[in-house]
């Protein structure tokens, strides 16, 4: 049995909250960069020009890629021969964060109650997914999340006869329905199986799966590849404004369901889309 005291856990996630927020993951650089090479309209290279140079001032002056420096989103994967020692998990979870984003004076979106509205002044809590598996170890991933994307995501409850094909359209409609508002170059997150909560926390995953890492399940894949080049069809382009890279990459995670269903939720993020991992 390996100990973690809850310091360490705290210490981590406060430099991930500011990390993620000031450094975009390479792999969605690296996805920003072929877009700007590839990109015929010219509006639109100059669009993705520009968001390289907001990339570049971010990390110079150490300040946020973006003003919605989001909502923080926390993946936690605990070893089973791990023994956490210290204040309460979660409450170690949400410490972290809010030193993170009181520390690196990141804005503070969270409000505490959903209809009084009134600020946490700390963007705590955050949004957490537990997860024990075997082993000494703990994967802890944060993805803050923005929210001008975050609100063009669906569910689907789809019956078992639409098939792949009925996922294609539900992907391709919510992103239509998007259109400009999701601030593409866009990153779309898939989950499909499970029950109505389960395809949501898989479309939230995949989003935190790098770009350049394709399923292994190889129709998934396929879906992967032929939804990506369909979106980039849709024509809306770099800030909307026209152009062939409307989705810099399509994530699709799964999961096994019940007979009579078939869920599926889209998670769009815009190009901000920050995910780091530590394993403590």
């Amino acid at each position: 049995m390996r100990e973690v005291h809850t310091d360490e856990i705290i210490k981590n996630i406060k430099e991930m909250c500011i990390e993620a927020n000031i450094h975009l993951a390479k792999d969605v650089v690296d996805a920003i960069n072929i877009a700007e090479r590839k990109e015929e309209s010219q509006i639109g290279k100059k669009i993705l020009g520009q968001l390289q140079e907001n990339m570049e001032i971010a990390n110079k002056e150490y300040i946020p890629i973006c003003q919605d420096t989001g909502m923080a989103i926390v993946f936690i994967k605990i070893g089973q021969e791990v023994y956490i020692k210290g204040e309460a998990l979660e409450d170690a979870i949400n410490e972290g964060i809010r030193q993170g984003y009181t520390e690196g004076y990141l804005r503070k979106s969270v409000v505490g109650d959903p209809i009084i509205r009134e600020n946490t002044k700390d963007n705590t809590p955050g949004v957490i997914h537990y997860e024990i598996v075997p082993g000494d170890q703990i994967e802890i991933t944060v993805a803050p999340k923005g929210f001008g994307s975050e609100n063009m995501s669906r569910i689907y409850m789809l019956k078992p006869a639409d098939g792949i094909e009925g996922v294609k359209e539900a992907v391709l409609e919510t992103v239509k329905l998007a259109g400009p508002n999701a601030c593409p170059p866009m990153v779309v997150g898939v989950g499909i199986g499970g029950s109505f909560e389960k395809c949501a926390i898989l479309a939230k995953k995949a989003l935190t799966r790098n770009l350049d890492e394709a399923s292994e399940i190889p129709y998934v894949a396929e879906l992967e590849q032929e939804l990506l080049e369909k979106i980039n069809k849709l024509g809306f382009g770099p800030g909307g404004l026209g152009g062939r890279n409307t989705a810099l990459g399509v994530n699709v995670e799964t999961y096994p369901t019940h007979i009579a269903g078939l869920p599926v939720a889209i998670n769009i993020c815009c190009h901000v889309n920050r995910h780091i991992k530590r394993i403590i």
